[in-house]
């Protein structure tokens, strides 16, 4: 990612105060994240798929079908936006116009790549398989040759990307503080509940403590 100006695309200028543009910021936001929004384009309509993502050093990665429109158009040269968005919590505010949520979200521009090499792939969906649940890989079969020949894995560079970010309580007008209406932030975040075992799974499989004591990792910024 360049370490100089963020260029025009990726320049935060509606509340710009909230953008943040470094490293560090950007890649925490991706890594917390389970799910992306693929923004694309094919003869002039668009498109956004929901999919999953991983972060590898510099890079994002894609995985699926090689038949997916989405992972085919980029393959071919279409530009990409990428979004993810993590929620933290709903900002009550005392007049209805200054209601807000509190937010982590990143957007990113770039091209893809398709990663050819079948150990590289192998070591892609290895990151992606413990960026959902760590510990997993280890413990289920590994992906054949011809699952990985049926599998297409695009990297996309993380070259123009921002971050935007909003914590705290709400902003309301200063008359409106005297009003007799609670405000306040109601906070939210992404948790696990009873795993439910496969109708199929043999008797007395146990169920895995990565399982058991799943945690998204997190950072729920102050409200």
């Amino acid at each position: 990612m360049n370490d100089g100006p963020p260029s025009p695309r990726i320049t935060v200028k509606r509340l710009p105060k909230r953008a943040a543009y470094d490293r560090d910021t950007i890649n925490a936001i991706l890594d917390e994240g389970l799910i992306c929004h693929v923004g694309f384009v094919v003869d002039g309509q668009p498109f956004v798929i929901p999919t999953i993502h991983v972060r590898i050093g510099e890079c994002v990665y894609l995985h699926g079908s090689p038949a997916s429109r989405m992972l085919e158009a980029l393959r071919a040269g279409a530009a990409v936006c990428i979004t993810v968005t993590l929620l933290d919590g709903l900002v009550l505010a005392r007049s209805a116009f200054h209601h807000s949520m509190n937010y982590r979200s990143v957007v990113l521009f770039g091209a893809a790549a398709a990663v050819e090499e079948p150990e590289r792939k192998r070591e892609v969906l290895q990151a992606l398989a413990e960026h959902i649940i760590p510990g997993r890989w280890d413990e289920v079969r590994q992906p054949s040759p011809d699952e990985l020949r049926r599998t297409l894995v695009l990297c996309i560079p993380i070259d123009e990307a921002s971050a935007k970010i909003r914590t705290g309580p709400p902003l309301d007008d200063d008359e409106d503080y005297e009003l007799p209406v609670w405000a306040g932030v109601l906070p939210l975040r992404l948790t696990a509940s009873t795993p439910l075992a496969d109708p199929r799974l043999r008797p007395g499989t146990e169920v895995p403590r990565y399982v058991r004591d799943y945690q998204r990792p997190s950072r729920t910024p102050e409200a």
